[in-house]
């Protein structure tokens, strides 16, 4: 792959994240990616795309997200995913990470994606710029 990175368009919609996945998973199988470690990207990008889905847009329907995926310049045994859309402005990083030592019955509904997303992924960046709510995870491979 090179210094160059793929990208996919695709409408935000639930019924895509298996289109993404297979999109990145092409991408990380010529990488060489572990198995473990392409399994972590898969259950981030059901939640990172899964969030796109389901609120960027939301109530409206239709829009779209961009998936790119991109061997990093400074370190070539990682790899950046990033995750564009126009919806509205959010920076999940910015939600508080759950209480885990609660049980399940006293902890407030949500957040454990992000939290797990946080935990699996070696960096994570998000910035709103040109409305786009552009957000990239980069995992060692």
């Amino acid at each position: 792959m090179g210094d160059e990175s793929k990208r996919i368009t695709v409408e935000a919609v639930l019924e895509n994240v298996e289109k993404v996945t297979e999109f990145v998973n092409q991408e990380l199988e010529q990488l060489g990616c572990s198995v473990k470690t392409q399994m972590q990207i898969d259950v981030a990008i059901d939640e990172l795309f899964g969030n796109i889905a389901n609120y960027a847009y939301h109530p409206q329907k239709g829009g779209m997200a961009t998936i790119e995926v991109s061997k990093s310049a400074e370190s070539p045994a990682q790899v950046a995913i990033t995750f564009q859309d126009q919806g509205k402005p959010y920076n999940p990083l910015e939600k508080e990470d759950p209480d885990i030592t609660l049980g399940a019955a006293e902890r407030p509904i949500g957040g454990l994606g992000i939290f797990l997303v946080k935990k699996t992924m070696d960096d994570i960046a998000y910035e709103y710029r040109d409305g786009k709510n552009i957000l990239t995870i980069k995992k060692n491979l």
